[in-house]
């Protein structure tokens, strides 16, 4: 009997699957400006993340448009300020700005956009942010990004 309970129990065990780091994140942004997400945890067992953006307003993108930019902490301001001159039609990001690790584009109400990235591209011990570019919602439109593992 004690036999038969041992073997169920490692045939459970081998037929459940293993626990796996989440190497992604869904960010909902609204018509409010605001993100839904604080912080997001890159597990450092992840070869690649990916973060899929949700733009749950109504509001079209030259408006209200949100993105995603994952930035070292320290670039937020230069990347948002350089951005501004970029316009709409860019994304409100300088062209081949090697400060940006990832975005996603830019997005109105209803639509939604998704960036992966090399999580080799981030070191531990450094600070980074994610926020929107969008010219003045980077105050408020932010959140931390933090290697985890």
């Amino acid at each position: 009997m004690i036999r038969k309970l041992v073997v169920a129990s490692v045939l459970a065990l081998a037929s459940a699957p293993l626990l796996a780091a989440e190497c992604s994140v869904e960010v909902h942004s609204t018509d409010q400006m605001t993100f839904d997400t604080k912080e997001i945890k890159v597990s450092k067992s992840c070869k690649t993340f990916t973060i899929d953006l949700k733009h749950v307003g109504t509001l079209p993108k030259n408006v209200m448009g949100h993105n995603v930019v994952l930035s070292k902490t320290a670039d937020v301001a230069a990347i948002s300020a350089d951005g501004i001159a970029a316009g709409v039609d860019k994304d409100y990001l300088k062209a081949d700005d090697e400060r940006i690790i990832a975005h996603t584009k830019l997005i109105g109400g209803g639509e939604s956009d998704s960036v992966t990235f090399d999580v080799d591209k981030l070191a531990a011990g450094e600070s980074y942010q994610f926020f929107c570019s969008f010219p003045g919602h980077s105050s408020l439109m932010k959140g931390a990004v933090t290697l985890v593992d």
